[in-house]
């Protein structure tokens, strides 16, 4: 929770902002003080803004305002640590959301697992006129995740997860398969 520094000086006094004649009189100095107190946390803050906005800086008590401004949210079970990877990775993502790309960073983030994506759309360049357009009328786009443990991965996540970052008008199906073991 953020909060009030005591003695926390202001990094440049109200006084030194006023006029010669007004710096030496003993009311305007003690006013200008009182607002010093009230303005040097908001002063401070804006001045270390940066810092609040990096996943890696910012205070732990932040993290799930940070998570918010880009759609993240937390279960309560992830470490400090796993979570400021998750933001750092969200954001990393938000160029690409949407794509391919985007949609297997999302997943490796989360699940630490390569997916296999198979999508319904295409695209090509001709000169030949009536050339068929590439990919399928139909769109779909499908996630494929393979996992050394089934019961260890919540397939409701994977498909909360895909339909948060692939584009809002492709359905799309998860499937989450054992991989064979090695005996």
């Amino acid at each position: 929770m953020r909060g009030t520094v005591d003695s926390l000086l202001s990094a440049r006094p109200f006084v030194e902002t006023m006029p010669a004649v007004y710096r030496l009189d003993p009311r305007t100095r003690q006013l200008c003080a009182a607002f010093d107190e009230v303005l040097a946390p908001i002063l401070a803050t804006l001045d270390s803004f940066s810092a609040y906005l990096d996943p890696y800086t910012t205070p732990e008590d932040l993290l799930g305002w940070l998570a918010g401004w880009i759609g993240i949210t937390f279960d309560g079970h992830e470490s400090e640590s796993r979570r400021r990877d998750l933001i750092a990775a969200g954001v990393r993502t938000m160029a690409t959301r949407g794509t391919v790309r985007g949609i297997r960073e999302a997943v490796v983030a989360v699940f630490d697992v390569e997916p296999e994506i198979e999508e319904s759309g295409g695209s090509a360049a001709s000169t030949t006129a009536g050339t068929p357009p590439p990919g399928s009328p139909h769109p779909i786009l499908v996630v494929r995740m393979t996992v050394a443990d089934p019961n260890g991965t919540d397939d409701r996540r994977l498909d909360a997860l895909v339909e948060a970052v692939k584009p809002a008008h492709i359905p799309h199906r998860v499937e989450i398969s054992v991989a064979p073991s090695g005996g």
